[in-house]
């Protein structure tokens, strides 16, 4: 977990895109699976998604993606994970939404390594709820966990198929940009 990541400033930006898209139709209730499988199941997340396209104009988008290649290329030195590209969306939790414990990683598949999560809120407060609940031992849900606090500018990242996790009802709209560093 790194607080303040990026700046206030260019959160903001970041939080304002992601907002403005919201109320302007563009996100999707999210489902799990992916292609035929997907489905959405409320009882499971009930959070709405915006995928990032790869060739954005965004200025916001781009200084972003970019902040995160600088990342990817710093991992790969050092841990020689292979990461080769970036997948992610803007995700909206509305007040109550969640989604229960989960591994960020498909049936079948093993190409999401690095789970990354930058969180837009503003003011977030204790009480606030829309906590990331990151179990700390691999491969478990028991046992010792972090609570991270969903705070402008704070970057989480985990190995995507190792760590169980979850995010806690929101008692107010929460935001971030989830994606995965993803091997071939």
């Amino acid at each position: 977990m790194t607080p303040d990541c990026m700046s206030a400033a260019d959160s903001l930006r970041l939080k304002n895109e992601c907002e403005l898209s919201w109320q302007s139709g563009h996100f999707r209730r999210a489902g799990i699976g992916r292609g035929d499988t997907r489905e959405v199941r409320s009882e499971i997340r009930s959070d709405e998604v915006m995928w990032l396209p790869p060739d954005t104009d965004s200025a916001e988008q781009q200084q972003f993606l970019g902040m995160l290649e600088t990342l990817r290329m710093a991992i790969n030195q050092r841990c020689f994970l292979g990461l080769f590209d970036y997948e992610g969306h803007f995700a909206v939790y509305p007040q109550g939404a969640f989604y229960k414990a989960h591994l960020d990683c498909h049936t079948g598949k093993s190409d999401r390594i690095v789970t990354t999560i930058l969180y837009l809120n503003e003011n977030w407060q204790p009480g606030d709820g829309g906590e990331l609940k990151l179990w700390t031992t691999p491969a478990g849900r028991e046992g010792a966990f972090v609570l991270i606090e969903p705070r402008m500018g704070t970057l989480v990242c985990f190995l995507a198929a190792d760590f169980w996790h979850e995010v806690l009802p929101a008692h107010k709209t929460r935001m971030s940009i989830t994606g995965w560093f993803r091997q071939r």
